[in-house]
């Protein structure tokens, strides 16, 4: 073919392209496409978009007057690409992925300042190279085969991915845990019918329509999230099996498009931001009790309601990241201690401003506004733990009595009340609306009990068991440290095991958090926050002396922690007569 010379340019051959293209300086860096296959490089005056090719002024020009281009978007110099590089024919084409935003276009583009791949319309639009770094893909695609980024977003999509299960797997425990609160709560009521049967099978009927109402409402609220969550993980699952295999293929150009989209649903699944997205959509997941209403038994001549079906929100364990820091403490030692050291072994935070401790024989009010102790009531037997129980209510463990002491408080002044006598040496206590659960040391056992120490449960396996030590509650659990097994064992309140929680050292005091994870006092001067199915566990407080009890407050975002066995200060105090106070945020 003869090949004609157009004035003032130079006739290049085609085979030297890629050799003047990366050394020559004299040669115009980008250049129009369409005439160099004639061996003539020309300037390039604008680019197409739909073409994805540079041209010079006169087939820009003419582009804009052929009837097959006149529609095409052309960008002009200062928009246009400013490199061009010599790639081949099947990586600068094969463009398989539309853009989501213009569908009959194909991704060819990638912004880097604000990291999103493009299409032609995208960059004209949107993304003009005077104030974007906007890359042609394959210009960069290559450097992607087997790259650390590689690597690191396989990590990621298989870090996203457990999360994501594990998410997953957390739904399906709270479904079946307030279905199961749902079937007690109705056999509860069942039994509590019996007595006046005559009488109740239209109050049955409305028990029985608001169980299933409730019931079909925990699963719609929960849908939504387990599918939302089998969809990332599905997605996530597709895009790690297309990445592979397009990087064994040495596709680079729909590798690292495919790569941008799975970063883009990891970002969309990000732990710090957009876990707490999905779990306030307002997703409450409810347990449920029957509590009966008692004065019926004695006027069943009057039409009274038998009860409510009471439910409490169930939160899915929030386990994001905490930050810890000191803020102070408060000294807890009295004029009345004679000179030795405190002893606390038990706390309860009945209100905000009022922390309950036992120490040694006392047990003290302490006003954390004022950082003080307000109020002292001295024991024959020592109150090992204390328990608070509604309102102004306490129950304290006495320790050699083999009893429960129940107190009330009021005026910076407690009151002893009645007495609960059990059968073993009991240890520690937590009180949940009308049972209390206490911990025995000889026998190791646990044993769930009414108010008036009717025994419901006993959890007596010394395979389970070797020394419980303190106790905390919910609607749904409960959870047992024991000293010598070196763990925290969940159980539900009729007295069935579920998961454990191995802490690596000898757990002592135990406090639940309102969204329903337990912090626990751990030997090795650590404080744990564990999952609410003791599946798992983190350091929130690191770096104590001898952590024996603690305390958490919701409204101040507050743990409230004694020592216990600590070595003398110079001022003659130890650690023991302080509570120190830290500060967790997320």
């Amino acid at each position: 073919m003869e090949v004609m010379d157009v004035p003032g340019k130079n006739a290049i051959r085609r085979d030297s392209l890629a050799t003047i293209a990366l050394g020559s300086e004299e040669d115009p860096r980008v250049y129009c496409q369409p005439c160099d296959p004639d061996g003539s490089r020309l300037p390039a005056y604008g680019y197409c978009t739909n073409c994805s090719e540079h041209l010079c002024e006169t087939c820009y020009t003419l582009h804009r007057k052929h009837k097959l281009s006149r529609d095409h978007t052309l960008l002009d110099k200062s928009s246009m690409p400013q490199i061009l590089s010599p790639v081949t024919p099947t990586q600068s084409e094969n463009f398989t992925k539309p853009c989501p935003t213009h569908n009959m276009e194909m991704i060819k583009f990638y912004c880097h300042d604000h990291k999103t791949l493009l299409c032609s319309v995208c960059v004209t639009l949107d993304h003009k190279l005077a104030s974007c770094q906007v890359k042609y893909i394959p210009d960069i695609s290559d450097t992607f085969i087997n790259s650390t980024e590689y690597q690191d977003i396989l990590k990621r999509i298989n870090d996203v991915s457990e999360i994501s299960n594990k998410t997953l797997q957390d739904t399906k425990k709270m479904i079946e845990n307030s279905d199961e609160s749902l079937t007690r709560a109705l056999e509860d009521f069942m039994k509590f019918r019996t007595k006046f049967d005559q009488r109740l099978n239209e109050l049955e009927r409305q028990v029985k329509e608001a169980v299933e109402v409730n019931q079909e409402d925990n699963k719609k609220k929960l849908t939504k999230l387990e599918t939302k969550c089998k969809d990332v993980s599905k997605s996530l699952k597709s895009s790690s099996g297309a990445i592979q295999r397009l990087n064994r293929s040495t596709q680079a150009n729909d590798m690292f498009i495919e790569m941008k989209h799975a970063e883009e649903i990891i970002k969309d699944f990000q732990y710090q931001r957009t876990m707490a997205t999905l779990y306030d959509q307002n997703i409450e997941v409810k347990d449920y009790n029957f509590e009966p209403n008692e004065v019926i038994s004695y006027l069943l001549d009057e039409e009274f309601s038998l009860g409510t079906l009471q439910s409490e929100t169930l939160i899915i364990p929030d386990m994001k990241p905490r930050q810890s820091s000191y803020m102070d403490k408060i000294c807890v030692l009295t004029s009345n201690a004679k000179g030795r050291v405190c002893c606390i072994q038990g706390m309860t935070l009945p209100y905000p401003n009022t922390l309950i401790l036992t120490d040694d024989y006392v047990l003290k009010m302490v006003d954390i506004k004022t950082q003080s102790v307000i109020a002292e009531h001295f024991f024959q037997y020592t109150p090992l733990d204390v328990a608070s129980v509604a309102h102004n209510r306490l129950a304290v463990v006495l320790l050699g009595n083999e009893s429960i002491q129940f107190m009330s408080f009021a005026s910076k002044k407690f009151k002893m009340n009645h007495t609960v006598k059990v059968d073993g040496q009991c240890c520690g206590i937590s009180c949940h609306r009308n049972q209390m659960v206490v911990t025995f040391q000889d026998p190791p056992k646990v044993q769930i009990l009414q108010m008036n120490g009717t025994v419901l449960h006993t959890i007596e396996d010394r395979s389970i068991f070797k020394s419980p030590m303190f106790v905390t509650t919910c609607d749904s659990s409960v959870y047992v440290s024991d000293y010598i097994m070196e763990t925290v064992t969940r159980f539900n309140w009729k007295g069935e095991m579920g998961d454990r929680y191995a802490c690596r050292d000898k757990p002592y005091g135990l406090t639940m958090s309102e969204n329903g994870t337990v912090f626990a006092c751990v030997g090795n001067g650590t404080i744990i926050e564990i999952s609410g199915d003791c599946t798992r566990g983190r350091v929130v407080v690191q770096d104590l002396e001898c952590p024996s009890s603690v305390c958490w407050s919701e409204e101040r975002s507050t743990l409230y922690v004694s020592s216990m066995g600590c070595n003398s200060q110079d001022d003659g105090t130890t650690e023991d007569d302080f509570i120190s106070m830290f500060k967790l945020t997320k």
